[in-house]
């Protein structure tokens, strides 16, 4: 008998409330209690009051019937969820010839490059912080596995996924990075090739969410106490009150004033509503 960790199906993705939920075999095994109380994306969305451990599993269990993420079943293709997620913008960004591919992280592939908007936006539109993941062959027969880092072990490196997608061929490469280093080590390689989408940030520390400030295009406050206010102090643009986006950098608010021209919405609408608490 295998211990847990070594099953052949392992997925970890941390979700609401900063929870660490663990799927194999397309059932949810373990789920840690949620840092976080209320969310209110999950509010307006799924109609989630109080984030429990039971209400952790409950959601990801509805994403595993609906939409197969972590199995065979899994859904590849979407259309827009969110008005401003970060897989929306990716979308647009591929889609209007902002960016040339996504390096982004999927369940069953790990690190992968795409350039098909439907697919960027399917592969990210259901998922939240993926930790690890292991090969499912349905996902990577539709992404591609010459498109895949690694598709026999499904690892997640988002830099090593940039200097995949640069020997393929792209020069203007979106990624999504969850680390500041990363997110310096991908600018001073590869300059404005990169286009940095800081993701998953509830729960940095200061100095990371200086990092990720400093060389990021874009980035979700999430339940971040520090990205909230380093937001708000750098006076960067900032879309949405629940969950926002702030646009750091030139590219990132011409990105974000397109995707709100394309959607016909301003950029704030009332007070902030943030999680709670943030940390």
């Amino acid at each position: 008998m295998f211990p847990s960790h070594m099953a052949k199906d392992h997925h970890v993705m941390e979700v609401l409330g900063l929870s660490r939920v663990v799927v194999e075999n397309g059932a949810v095994v373990d789920v840690s209690e949620p840092r976080i109380e209320f969310c209110p994306l999950f509010k307006n969305h799924r109609g989630i009051e109080r984030l429990t451990k039971e209400s952790v599993r409950q959601n990801v269990e509805f994403r595993i019937r609906d939409f197969g993420i972590f199995t065979e079943r899994r859904q590849m293709r979407m259309k827009d969820f969110l008005s401003f997620g970060v897989s929306e913008l990716m979308s647009m960004c591929v889609s209007q010839g902002i960016m040339d591919c996504s390096v982004c992280v999927c369940d069953g592939s790990g690190t992968a490059v795409v350039d098909d908007p439907e697919l960027i936006q399917g592969i990210g539109g259901r998922l939240s912080g993926l930790v690890e993941t292991s090969p499912i062959q349905s996902v990577l027969a539709e992404i591609g596995r010459d498109r895949v880092l690694d598709p026999e072990t499904a690892r997640i490196d988002q830099v090593a996924g940039v200097r995949k997608a640069w020997a393929m061929g792209y020069r203007k490469i979106g990624v999504t990075v969850v680390k500041g280093a990363d997110a310096e080590a991908l600018r001073r390689e590869f300059g404005d090739h990169v286009v940095l989408f800081a993701v998953h940030t509830s729960g940095v520390t200061e100095e990371e969410a200086e990092a990720l400030f400093a060389h990021c295009d874009i980035a979700t406050a999430c339940a971040s106490k520090h990205m909230w206010a380093l937001g708000k102090r750098l006076g960067a643009m900032q879309v949405g009150t629940k969950v926002p986006v702030f646009a750091i950098t030139e590219l990132g608010r011409e990105i974000c004033t397109v995707r709100l021209r394309q959607i016909g919405k301003e950029a704030r609408s009332g007070p902030d509503c943030p999680a709670r608490p943030l940390i």
